[in-house]
């Protein structure tokens, strides 16, 4: 008689002896790249499946992170250097690939990190790999360059219209921006001398933009860089 094939054995949870670490569902993970060089891929622990009737080895089926040079756009300015996207992209990986576990914050919990760590990273969009497009496709803007925030960016806050801008776009530099004890944007600004300060003050006198504005995230520019098992 052929033999039946053993039913696979669903676990909530497995020891990493290779790292001394437990993973269980829903657990964000650093997994070996199959490049040599390339930094480690982002994962989310979608299910644990045992390969051996003692659960002594086992295998994830995982939801892969992109990063925003993997994705059909590719990196752009506002994009974060810890950012990723959750994708529709799953796979089925020995557990002996995972590296390390590491934490997937939402955008606002990221930013208000007192420190970020190596393992540190966020996540604002959903991203489908067959298509390029994301999940809000829009974004908000602010400053005058009109441009979504990036967390690694310092902006300073107007006082008055709490629109938020760059330094360079006020024509200023980051260690003055930082001693600022209050900024008023040219337009909220009665004598256009909003940088006192600093003793600096903008040439540009463009309005400010408003932060109902957003742009479209899901426009393609680079070739997708499709991500092998």
């Amino acid at each position: 008689m052929p033999k039946q094939k053993a039913q696979k054995k669903q676990l909530k949870s497995y020891k990493l002896k290779h790292i001394n670490r437990t993973i269980q569902e829903g657990d964000a993970v650093l997994m070996r790249s199959s490049e040599p060089g390339k930094p480690s891929y982002v994962a989310r622990v979608e299910a644990i499946e045992a390969t051996d009737a003692r659960g002594s080895n086992a295998r994830v089926r995982v939801r892969w992170y992109y990063r925003p040079e993997e994705s059909m756009g590719g990196r752009r300015q506002f994009h974060g250097a810890k950012e990723v996207f959750l994708s529709d992209h799953f796979d089925l990986q020995s557990a002996d690939t995972i590296e390390g576990k590491c934490k997937v914050h939402s955008f606002s919990s990221y930013t208000k990190l007192s420190s970020v760590g190596n393992d540190d990273f966020f996540c604002r969009f959903e991203y489908n790999s067959a298509t390029g497009a994301f999940i809000p496709d829009r974004v908000a803007v602010f400053c005058k360059c009109e441009m979504p925030y990036n967390p690694d960016d310092l902006m300073v806050q107007c006082e008055e219209c709490s629109e938020w801008f760059h330094p360079s776009c006020i024509g200023t530099t980051i260690e003055a921006a930082k001693k600022l004890d209050h900024f008023y944007c040219e337009e909220c600004s009665p004598e256009l001398e909003n940088l006192d300060n600093a003793n600096s003050t903008s040439k540009n006198t463009d309005a400010k933009v408003n932060t109902k504005r957003s742009l479209e995230v899901s426009k393609t520019r680079n070739k997708h860089a499709k991500r092998s098992g």
